[in-house]
């Protein structure tokens, strides 16, 4: 109702400098693990959407590297787990299918990525003495220790956390020269035939993630043999002798969608959601598991997913 007077009063602020993040409105979410999400108040969504839009995307798209898949226009989970899959593929044509993985995942990416770092690595691209001080305010408007964190809810957060490890990706893909190398934020794979390579390649990452990043990995960090298959994005790959790649749901993301048919279930037995809203959210599932090796998976879901409201019995089917 007041959105004229709001945007002016937001222009106001912005222009003269005295605009400041209001505080945060917290609540966890449980799927696919318990996260305490900061959400910013509308005001300052509709200034991070602008910044987003019109500065950092425009600014970062083209320096950061192909394969840093998050949050990205035209990329994604998908495009991340294709990317693999057709890396898996080159591999064993060129070297068969043995060899070694490394996978890097870093301990609680987002609130340990550090205010002084960010800024620094920020100011080399960013000129403009007003933007910089509109970016420092958000970034220090929340802190998950002393002048460390950034918050799960800030648009602005996801291209802060791209950005903030290019150098590290840029070390792998022209320094170490890794050709096979996907990244999803904070979770790495790096392919290569030898494994004291990737023994070389941890040693160098984890110098240069506590030295120039400030980051610690964790303790799913290790290198395995691609006979072993891996886990990237809910879903385990397995490379086949004849060179097929396997797609398999993790255990844990399978858990999770039955979990959320058992609570659609009771979502509708209780008439809280309606049967469109039903469909919509099992579409959604059904469509990401398609991404996989699933169709039993699927198949018997759909087949067992009846909805039941007094008299009313619906299957998925119908």
């Amino acid at each position: 109702m007041n959105l004229a007077e709001e945007i002016c009063s937001l222009q106001r602020k912005l222009i003269d400098g005295s605009y400041r993040p209001e505080a945060y409105r917290q609540f966890y979410i449980t799927d696919p693990k318990v996260r305490l999400i900061h959400a910013p108040t509308y005001k300052d969504v509709v200034v991070q959407h602008c910044i987003c839009d019109q500065v950092l995307a425009p600014l970062l798209e083209n320096r950061l590297i192909y394969d840093n898949a998050a949050c990205r226009t035209g990329k994604g989970t998908h495009f991340a787990l294709y990317r693999l899959t057709g890396f898996l593929r080159d591999y064993c044509k060129r070297y068969g299918a043995h060899g070694y993985i490394l996978k890097c995942d870093i301990r609680k990416y987002f609130m340990s990525i550090d205010h002084s770092t960010l800024k620094q690595k920020l100011s080399k691209i960013i000129l403009d003495k007003d933007i910089q001080k509109l970016l420092y305010g958000i970034i220090d408007s929340y802190e998950s220790a002393p002048g460390k964190g950034l918050p799960l809810g800030n648009q602005t957060s996801q291209w802060f956390a791209l950005y903030y490890l290019d150098a590290f990706d840029r070390l792998i893909k022209e320094r170490l020269r890794v050709k096979y190398y996907t990244r999803y934020m904070d979770d790495c794979i790096l392919l290569h035939e030898s494994k004291d390579f990737l023994k070389d390649c941890l040693a160098t990452l984890l110098q240069f993630a506590a030295d120039d990043v400030k980051l610690v990995f964790n303790e799913k960090t290790q290198i395995f043999p691609i006979a072993n298959g891996v886990s990237y994005l809910g879903f385990h790959f397995y490379l086949t002798e004849a060179g097929k790649v396997i797609r398999k749901v993790s255990s844990a993301a399978k858990y999770r969608f039955k979990r959320s048919l058992n609570e659609m279930k009771k979502d509708f037995a209780t008439g809280s959601v309606e049967y469109p809203e039903i469909r919509q959210r099992l579409c959604s599932y059904l469509g990401h598991l398609e991404h996989g090796h699933t169709y039993r998976l699927r198949e018997k879901a759909i087949r067992e997913f009846v909805l039941v409201r007094g008299n009313m019995d619906v299957r998925e089917d119908q």
